[in-house]
């Protein structure tokens, strides 16, 4: 049986997307035994992918080379006659582990300074893999093997029963009404961000349609979710920095429809099989899109777009303040805007 140790990605979005590389090790290889060590936040994500058998919590800080820690686990990891391991990130310290343990094919994009490390190091042609997605699942397959026609699309599996008890926990209000998840957060910056009065407006015309609306975020977001809840009299409910991520994933299970820019909640809806309105500014969609093939993507494609700076460099924002909020709500409801 072979055993696979993946050096998993740190962001959200991009462990969801690394379970199509989980699915399609199973698939070639239906009795390989996957092990992901990511660090300890995206836990969460890898115990609602069935595909992995277990995950390891790296206990590094984000940046710090710590060698003498890597080389340790990487003892330890060792007695556990790994046969492969697979690199998602390209930096040198994700590729210390690995070695250390001795795990005798290690597979991965030439990155920083990782030769010897590496020992079966692939060269990355972003011309021919032009999304993340395509790069993990390519690195699961032999060396120049041809990706399949259709990547396997992430698929988290939540818990309804934790997910009801989440809902008193929280003082939620069980209703019957559709839910509305909004998602107005971006970790990675404002240039991510569609405008919070833009989320308002929305919020504003699912609430009079007697749906609830309920907003996603981290403690980061929580100016954010406040400006949303000012301009809806208080009628959604703010779990900004209420949820852990696993209590995130299983409360958006119970949405209808989920609205998110471009960040790691996004490629949870789509996992969740979530109808869902991506909004892109500053970031690529043709990069990172959601996985799931019925997920809108709203995208300008302005001239200056994409940047993937994290402050709009033009100060304008335009490539989000000219995606204007009628154009949401006809996706929303449709047949209500044709009406009007």
């Amino acid at each position: 049986m072979n055993k696979i140790l993946v050096m998993g990605p740190s962001w959200v979005g991009d462990m969801v997307l690394a379970q199509s590389l989980f699915k399609q090790l199973k698939i070639e290889q239906p009795d390989c035994q996957i092990t992901v060590a990511a660090p300890a936040w995206t836990l969460p994500l890898l115990e609602r992918m069935p595909e992995v058998s277990n995950a390891i919590a790296l206990p590094f800080k984000h940046g710090d080379l710590a060698l003498r820690e890597r080389f340790k686990l990487g003892r330890e990891l060792a007695k556990q006659g790994f046969t492969q391991a697979i690199l998602l990130t390209n930096s040198l310290k994700s590729a210390i582990l690995p070695w250390a343990a001795k795990i005798p094919v290690r597979t991965g994009f030439k990155g920083e300074m990782r030769y010897g490390l590496v020992n079966d190091m692939r060269a990355l042609d972003k011309s021919v893999l032009k999304k993340t997605v395509e790069r993990f699942v390519a690195l699961g397959l032999p060396k120049n093997a041809v990706l399949p026609g259709s990547l396997p699309q992430p698929a988290l599996l939540a818990d309804p029963k934790h997910a009801n008890t989440l809902l008193a926990k929280l003082n939620i209000p069980d209703t019957q009404q559709p839910v509305l998840g909004l998602c107005p957060g971006a970790e990675y910056g404002e240039a991510k961000r569609w405008p919070a009065e833009y989320y308002a407006e929305v919020a504003n015309h699912a609430l009079q349609q007697g749906w609830q609306v309920w907003l996603f975020g981290s403690d980061k977001d929580k100016p954010v979710t406040a400006s949303i809840q000012q301009q809806t009299q208080q009628r959604c409910v703010d779990l900004a920095g209420r949820t852990k991520l696993g209590e995130a994933i299983d409360l958006m299970s119970l949405c209808h429809t989920v609205i998110s820019n471009d960040s790691g909640l996004m490629h949870v809806a789509a996992a969740l099989d979530k109808k869902l309105i991506a909004i892109y500014g500053s970031s690529d969609p043709k990069h990172t899109p959601p996985m799931h093939p019925a997920a809108v993507v709203q995208y300008l494609g302005l001239s200056c777009s994409p940047c993937f700076e994290r402050v709009c460099p033009l100060g304008h924002l335009n490539c989000l303040r000219q995606m204007h909020p009628e154009k949401i709500i006809m996706q929303l409801f449709p047949a209500h805007s044709e009406s009007h």
